[in-house]
């Protein structure tokens, strides 16, 4: 399988015109992966449904996962959705572009390949330059999601693209590492009332300081019935997971940090830790920070990154803390109970 080609671009100092032949390729109907404020996406013609088709294959994605489409602006909205709502508005004007995605009904012109199967669409501006830059070369939306094979951690740097991805989609687009570091927050405006799908780098206070009360949809911390239909990304099927099994610990600071203590201990075991607790770990096979305990937006961004340098170590097991839900915590809670399929000690 012949290598994917690299567009490596600076985000701060870049000639958007770089991208036309990127654009072309998105009209045509080929795959192209790049930079978002949140995680690569894997991006196709939103408007063709056999290019949609071609993300799942390339993912090993199930079809009745729903796709978020990128806009570079709300111009297109219309052509989407056929009804936006003023709280749609209101949100689009709060936090786009940014890491914010709104599901909404959807217009025909939107194929089932893309909504999976839903009679709404999932919609989102992206504030990545290089992404704007890109949606505008297209001149089509382009759905996208996460540039990674289905199940394993997301992508936060083109390197975690092209292990998953090489030879599989037609350009890469290197534009360094993510910033937020998870998946954008999505939120339903189709029920009634505003419901919080996925928790990401909109929080729920944010929300709600524009919509008034928001609903938590009871899979954003447990996991999907059998037999029901996903709504949004990242709800029904084993996500962000490494490939060794891991456990989290839910308790007080110095419990976890016992715990975690003692499982270092364990032959081939991975710990991930907050950086308080790193000089306690010295038994461990492989030890990941992820950062200062109070600081959330930097655990996000090293999750991922942290999640993936434990495959290549090849540890047997994983164990790491389980954050609270205030704030961005909610979304780091929520990925990695994914990660870990639901595995928590409480101590």
């Amino acid at each position: 399988m012949p290598a994917t080609p690299i567009l490596s671009l600076d985000p701060a100092c870049f000639d958007p015109d770089a991208l036309a032949p990127a654009g072309q390729l998105l009209r045509e109907g080929k795959l192209v992966v790049f930079p978002t404020e949140t995680v690569y996406g894997l991006g196709a013609n939103a408007l063709d449904a056999e290019a949609a088709r071609s993300i799942y294959t390339a993912k090993g994605r199930p079809s009745d996962n729903p796709l978020i489409v990128h806009l570079p602006d709300t111009k297109g909205l219309p052509e989407l959705c056929r009804h936006i709502p003023e709280e749609a508005e209101a949100l689009f004007a709060a936090f786009a572009p940014g890491p914010l995605t709104v599901v909404l009904p959807k217009r025909p012109v939107v194929p089932d390949a893309v909504s999976g199967g839903l009679d709404t669409v999932a919609v989102r501006i992206p504030s990545h330059p290089i992404a704007r830059a890109l949606l505008r070369q297209a001149g089509v939306p382009v759905a996208a999601p996460s540039a990674n094979r289905s199940g394993r951690p997301s992508p936060t740097r083109l390197s975690h693209c092209r292990e998953d991805l090489d030879g599989r989609v037609a350009l890469f687009i290197d534009g360094g590492p993510c910033g937020v570091g998870l998946e954008s927050t999505v939120l339903s405006l189709a029920g009634e009332k505003p419901t919080l799908l996925r928790p990401g780098g909109i929080t729920v206070a944010q929300l709600e300081a524009v919509l008034g009360e928001v609903a938590i949809d009871p899979v954003v911390l447990r996991q999907l019935e059998e037999g029901l239909r996903p709504l949004a990304p990242g709800m029904k099927y084993r996500h962000y997971a490494p490939k060794a099994q891991m456990t989290l610990a839910e308790g007080s600071a110095e419990a976890v940090a016992d715990w975690l203590a003692e499982r270092s201990k364990e032959p081939g075991a991975g710990i991930l830790c907050w950086e308080e607790d790193a000089a306690r770990m010295v038994a461990a096979a492989h030890l990941e920070q992820l950062g200062p305990r109070e600081d959330i937006e930097a655990q996000a961004r090293a999750l991922f990154d942290a999640l993936r340098r434990f495959d290549g170590a090849g540890v047997s097991a994983i164990y790491g803390p389980l954050p609270g839900e205030d704030g961005l915590g909610l979304a780091l809670r929520n990925r990695l109970l994914k990660a870990a399929g639901h595995r928590v000690v409480r101590l």
